[in-house]
Formats: C-alpha cells, sequence, structure tokens
C-alpha cells in the first residue's frame, strides 16, 4: 500500500474523468489520497471530492500565492472548516518568494494563522516553502517555541539546511516526482540522509510528473514511481518502502482512518 500524501483532485483538469482516476490510484496500490486545499473560495470543492470517495480526505487552507486575495485575520475559519470528518491537515501554507505572487508579509501572516489553527486543531501543517528558507526557518522555530504542532515539508526540494531545521523540529519531509529528475542530483543526496520515519511521498498532482511520465499530467498513480525512485535510494525494498512511508503518513495524519 502506497498513500499519495497530496494532490488536487478538486482540479478541473481531472474533473472529466475522476472517478477513473481514483481507480487507477486503487489499481497501483494508492489506497489513500490527501487532496490538498489552497484556496478559501475553493474548499466545499476540495471537500466535495472527499465526501465522493471514501479513500479520499483533504485539508484547508491557504497557499501562499493566494495570500493577498484570502488575507486572514487569525485562525478560526480554517478551524471551523477542520471539524469536519474528512478534513485531516491544514494547509498547504507557507512561503514562496520565487514567483511572490503575494507580498512576503501577508504570507508571514497568514502562515502564521495557520500554525495556530494546526496547533489548536492537533492537525498536521502542510508547508510550501520556495526560495524562502531563512524566513521559513525563522517562523516555525519561533512559532515551535511559543507551542507546539506538527507538520511536513511538502514537496520538498529545498536545502540541507532547511531539511535539517525541519527535522529538528520534528517534521517529516514528503517527496514529489522531482526528486526523480535527472538534475536532482542534489537534492537525492539530503533525501538520502533523512531518516526513513520521516518520509512520506506524493505527487502534488495534477504537477510535476515523475519519470518516466514527466511533461504530463500528473495523477495520484504516478507515486509508485516516486517511491521506487526513493527505495532505491534508500536502499531499501519497494515493500519497506511503501510499508514504511504509509506506517509514517497515518502516524502524523492521525485523523485519517486506515484502510483495512
Amino acid at each position: 500500500m502506497l498513500v499519495d500524501s497530496h494532490c488536487h483532485l478538486d482540479f478541473d483538469t481531472f474533473q472529466p474523468e475522476l472517478d477513473a482516476v481514483v481507480q487507477r490510484a486503487r489499481d497501483a496500490g494508492v489506497k489513500t489520497c490527501v487532496s490538498i486545499g489552497t484556496k478559501l473560495d475553493k474548499f466545499p470543492g476540495v471537500l466535495a471530492v472527499a465526501e465522493r470517495f471514501p479513500d479520499v480526505w483533504c485539508s484547508v487552507g491557504v497557499h501562499p500565492h493566494e495570500a493577498e486575495g484570502e488575507l486572514l485575520d487569525n485562525a478560526e475559519i480554517l478551524i471551523e472548516h477542520a471539524k469536519h470528518p474528512k478534513v485531516v491537515g491544514i494547509g498547504e501554507t507557507g512561503l514562496d518568494y520565487y514567483y511572490e505572487h503575494s507580498p512576503r508579509g501577508q504570507q508571514i501572516v497568514n502562515f502564521r494563522h495557520h500554525i495556530e489553527a494546526a496547533r489548536q486543531t492537533g492537525l498536521p501543517l502542510v508547508v510550501h516553502t520556495r526560495d524562502a528558507d531563512d524566513d521559513t526557518i525563522s517562523v516555525l522555530n519561533e512559532e515551535m517555541a511559543r507551542a507546539p504542532f506538527t507538520g511536513l515539508l511538502h514537496c520538498f526540494t529545498g536545502t540541507r539546511r532547511l531539511c535539517e531545521a525541519a527535522l529538528n523540529l520534528g517534521f517529516s519531509i514528503s517527496v514529489s516526482g522531482i526528486a526523480t529528475f535527472k538534475n536532482s542530483g542534489e537534492l537525492r543526496d539530503t533525501l538520502k540522509d533523512v531518516p526513513s520515519d520521516r518520509l512520506l511521498v506524493e505527487t502534488d498532482a495534477p504537477y510535476l510528473a515523475p519519470m518516466p511520465h514527466r511533461g504530463k499530467r500528473n495523477e495520484p498513480s504516478f507515486v509508485v514511481h516516486t517511491a521506487a525512485m526513493l527505495a532505491g535510494l534508500k536502499g531499501m525494498t519497494p515493500e519497506n518502502l511503501a510499508a514504511t512511508t504509509t506506517d509514517n503518513f497515518f502516524r502524523l495524519f492521525t485523523k485519517v482512518q486506515r484502510p483495512q
């Protein structure tokens, strides 16, 4: 069994064949998927997908790209949505200074409110960070010093310093198809040193399809390719890697019901 810990099944590209996409995931051994929220005004659609399938769950959050359009005053709306039994994570949230679609200050404000929601609900924080290592580390350290929370760095592509900082906070590291790309040797070197009990796998579908599907629309069934690469990198059998990352997922996402 594998878990796709981060995908976007509510996106329009999946709607004409969503049932088939989910079935292909099941056929590939991907028995659980988490469809991730990126905008509050799109959350009803995210939740509808999770309610439609017993093996699909979801998160609620505002992507850093959307911070200017959905700037939060507090954590209350996130906490309220998180009461739904299908909502199992907070985010994705974080900082993206590569595109800077929203001002940095507003991204940080939203990031802190998401952390408070994760803290109050006990749900894991799903962190997106790109070209923002210093501020991401600073915010996470400051907030963890105030009161604890759990979480992961999704689609990790950052520096070894960022990885070590996250691990020191008790966070997990989620690996996407980017790690299978030929030019990702430095990333693989970092991932090789991540303790196996802190690793998750994901697709970030419909983005970032792994080799050999690079350039195509990604989907949850493709997580098997990322898992196979990671197994080889860690010197594990594919079966052991699948069991380990699946156990790690359910230890972090405690609200998700494990399939029998």
